[in-house]
């Protein structure tokens, strides 16, 4: 299986959605400290609703930790897809494509297999592998 394709795509992906929310949690902090900070003294925040933004702030962090555990799965479940497709035989619906795969190449939106012949075929809806 070639996997050049996955560490690549995954990476830039995974990075892409990491820096995005490492950002918005970076800032979602930030604007939590200020406002206890700069709060007036004469009517200080209710601690009902700073309990409230607590949790709200545990709720992001458990947010981006799920996203990341999801990713990784995602990725392993099309690791192993394109693992079982190598050696088996792939037909498009209409018949203009078809061959056995030699190697599988992962992006972040789906499986390219290549075949014995060097043809390059998206794997999808209307494919059968055998």
């Amino acid at each position: 299986m070639d996997v050049s394709a996955v560490s690549s795509a995954t990476a830039s992906a995974s990075s892409q959605a990491s820096a995005k929310a490492t950002m918005d949690y970076d800032t979602f902090l930030k604007l939590l400290v200020a406002q206890m900070k700069n709060q007036d003294p004469t009517e200080p925040m209710d601690s009902t609703e700073q309990i409230a933004q607590l949790a709200t702030f545990s709720q992001v962090e458990q947010t981006i930790k799920t996203n990341e555990n999801l990713e990784m799965l995602l990725l392993s479940s099309t690791l192993n897809q394109a693992g079982a497709i190598i050696g088996r035989t792939l037909e498009s619906a209409d018949g203009t494509i078809s061959g056995v795969v030699t190697s599988v190449q992962v992006y972040s939106d789906g499986l390219v297999a290549t075949l014995e012949d060097g043809t390059k075929a998206v794997v999808g809806a209307g494919m059968t592998i055998r």
